[in-house]
């Protein structure tokens, strides 16, 4: 996902999710020096109760070429099952990868469609322990304190095990990053520390919002579950 570049603990902990159901287009999003969750933070929902494989692959189709994640749900139980709901249910179609850092990570997660962000937003889910390393092409869930994991996933360029003592617990890894580190780059960091988008605005304007401002960003078009 990105290569040697050296990040901070500020750019590390800034890829904690924009996550409160209040939060406004022009609010200041959770500082990167450290997560912020809200005073008000409801308790965890409760783990989905479908069968989940104890192995499965997604495969997120996308203008660069097919991502493929080999999910274990031993490394993260919860993750693992919200990770098959969200897919399972559609949720990733046309969601874009609007946090793309050179050297960290790809992020995504938050729907085109600003309904389905408001329907989700605060169906929370436990913390799972940390038991794999964020190392390149491992998959792990954001988070904005203790049991706050929604639907905002991200993908490892480098060697990020710093953020393992910060409770980003993975539970995939990526087969073959070469479509992930084609991922279109340019914007940078997200708004308002950086260029790139504003997690707040896609929570409220989805889609409407990244193809106007953002043209060049890549989206997952379809995520499906394999056949193993």
């Amino acid at each position: 996902m990105k290569y040697a570049t050296k990040f901070g603990l500020a750019s590390i902990v800034a890829l904690v999710m924009f996550n409160s159901c209040k939060s406004q287009a022009d609010r200041k999003e959770p500082s990167p020096s450290a997560p912020t969750p809200s005073a008000s933070q409801k308790s965890a929902a409760k783990a989905p109760t479908a069968t989940v494989p104890d192995k499965f692959a997604v495969k997120l189709e996308t203008a660069k070429g097919d991502i493929v994640i080999d999910v274990h749900k031993a490394w993260a139980p919860e993750g693992a099952k919200r990770f098959y709901t969200l897919v399972k249910e559609g949720f990733y179609t046309d969601v874009a990868f609007f946090r793309v850092i050179a050297g960290f990570m790809a992020q995504t997660g938050l729907s085109g469609d600003p309904a389905r962000n408001a329907e989700w937003r605060e169906k929370k889910i436990p913390d799972d322990p940390v038991k794999k390393s964020n190392t390149p092409g491992m998959v792990s869930f954001a988070t904005s304190g203790p049991n706050s994991r929604t639907t905002q996933f991200f993908i490892n360029f480098g060697d990020n095990s710093r953020l393992d003592k910060m409770g980003f617990a993975p539970f995939g890894k990526v087969r073959d990053m070469k479509p992930v580190t084609a991922l279109y780059n340019g914007y940078g960091e997200g708004a308002p520390r950086g260029m790139g988008p504003s997690q707040g605005r896609i929570q409220k304007m989805g889609n409407t919002y990244l193809k106007k401002q953002f043209p060049k960003l890549d989206y997952i078009l379809k995520a499906t579950i394999l056949t193993p």
